[in-house]
């Protein structure tokens, strides 16, 4: 049986969201101002808010009781910090204060020294497991204050220390979320490839499946739809890591992984059809009774990537069902209980528009999602112009590839764009060799190229022939310097 995740608690990542929301907002939150004096965030305080180091100040804003230094102290770190908006940094945020950071650093040395005492008994009168106790609180403490290098590195000697498998596969996955939180790819990358070799070593299955969130969650940071989409869809039905998202994140990062990423057949059978979708993003008999909530109507979106259609960038006004997910998942956590409700309604619009071939509504639907979740997520607002082109190209994909011609007015009629609009958009696929047709502006249509499969069967024969060619003349050359250097 497997054991209890550890050191599932800190950091918390919801934090990271709630930095980057302010940041959008540029305004103070009193939730972050919150959290640093509840947490003893010294650390993390003087990393967001320094007036000379902290990244609120990149731009070089400074407090006016402290004038900007020459040149900004920088210091050689573990993981690199994008908790931060590009362009997005503001001294506003949260003020600095020296007498609260003062104080916030004396409890942390409060109870490093603690944490060390206790150690040190352990070394002289306990045993193995009640020093690696004292090590875990310590790495715990660095992680719930924000000392992303201290946290890393206390995690490190926790895991030589430990034998137990799964101990240490909870240890690289907290290691995982320091690396979310603060924002370093890098890092994350590379702490999963160690976490999938200890989990493929002998993980149980509990660990197994919280790492193909984890996974999920980073191929969706990197823009690798394609992959993330089947782990995070497999997830939906079995998701405990409300250590990593919370279960309606969940849901959003696989719709719109899945909305991308899968082939038709698929996306019916895994998103459409899935029921784990269908209870949230079903109406009527779809919605299980427990996630029935209170109606609302959606809130306006506009596409700014958008503006040159003719569309409205209002999404109608129809009622929609918000969702409240507390009930959701037997993971363990607070963060699942204080889940607020999320209304779906765009999503579910996306999803049912794109399937029954409604393109006028699907792009309506598509601004409502940048609106509401692309720029209101920190891992996807880094991607959301890319995500929202790739779903124009699909659409395009999907009503092109039922027609050998088809009139340009009717084509932007269809989606509810103008024709120039069209013809813009539609010509920059062209040119990238991703819409395999032409437009003939003086006839008014898009003539559509069929692919010939025969054709392109022989070319990669060929190509791939040229390959091996090249590879055995390289060998046999080779082969050759060795006989004549033994004669």
């Amino acid at each position: 049986m497997a054991s209890e995740p550890q050191f599932a608690k800190y950091p918390e990542l919801a934090l990271a969201q709630e930095v980057f929301s302010a940041a959008l907002k540029g305004t103070p939150s009193k939730k972050l101002q919150d959290a640093v004096n509840n947490h003893k965030m010294a650390p993390f305080y003087r990393h967001i808010a320094h007036p000379t180091e902290g990244i609120l100040n990149s731009s070089g804003a400074s407090s006016a009781s402290q004038p900007k230094p020459s040149k900004p102290i920088r210091r050689d770190s573990l993981i690199s910090s994008n908790i931060i908006p590009p362009k997005r940094a503001s001294s506003a945020l949260l003020a600095w204060d020296e007498s609260l950071y003062e104080r916030l650093r004396e409890d942390n040395e409060k109870e490093l020294t603690a944490v060390q005492k206790e150690e040190d008994e352990a070394v002289e009168a306990a045993g193995e497991t009640e020093i690696q106790a004292a090590r875990g609180k310590r790495a715990e403490l660095y992680a719930r204050i924000g000392d992303k290098d201290k946290a890393v590195t206390a995690y490190e000697e926790v895991f030589e220390k430990t034998g137990i498998l799964g101990t240490k596969i909870d240890i690289v996955l907290a290691i995982i979320r320091v690396g979310l939180f603060f924002g370093d790819k890098a890092f994350v990358k590379k702490n999963i490839d160690r976490a999938n070799m200890l989990v493929e070593s002998g993980g149980d299955w509990d660990r197994r499946n919280r790492l193909k969130a984890y996974k999920g969650l980073h191929l969706v940071t990197i823009r690798s739809y394609n992959l993330a989409a089947p782990l995070l869809l497999d997830s939906l039905s079995t998701f405990t890591s409300y250590e990593l998202c919370s279960y309606s994140a969940l849901v959003v990062y696989s719709v719109l992984a899945g909305s991308l990423a899968l082939k038709r057949v698929d996306f019916k059978a895994k998103v459409v059809d899935a029921p784990e979708i269908r209870a949230i993003l079903g109406e009527g008999e779809d919605r299980v009774a427990a996630l029935t909530g209170t109606t609302s109507s959606g809130p306006a979106a506009g596409d700014e990537e958008m503006a040159d259609t003719t569309i409205s960038s209002a999404t109608p006004a129809t009622a929609s069902t918000v969702v409240n997910l507390t009930t959701l998942g037997t993971g363990s956590g607070t963060q699942a209980e204080s889940e607020p409700p999320v209304d779906f309604s765009p999503l579910s619009d996306l999803v049912s528009s794109l399937y029954n071939g409604n393109y006028r509504s699907f792009f309506l639907a598509l601004a409502a999602v940048e609106d509401n979740f692309l720029t209101q997520d920190r891992y996807l607002y880094e991607h959301r112009a890319w995500f929202v082109r790739e779903m124009r190209l699909r659409g395009y994909q999907q009503l092109l590839q039922s027609y050998r011609i088809v009139s340009l007015k009717s084509m932007a009629a269809d989606f509810g764009v103008s024709v120039d609009f069209l013809d813009k958009d539609l010509a920059r696929f062209i040119a990238a060799d991703r819409i395999p047709c032409t437009i003939d502006r003086v006839n008014g249509v898009i003539e559509t190229n069929r692919p010939d499969d025969k054709n392109k069967q022989y070319a990669d024969v060929v190509k791939h022939g040229d390959a091996l060619i090249t590879k055995l003349q390289k060998y046999g050359q080779a082969v050759r310097l060795r006989g004549s250097e033994r004669s």
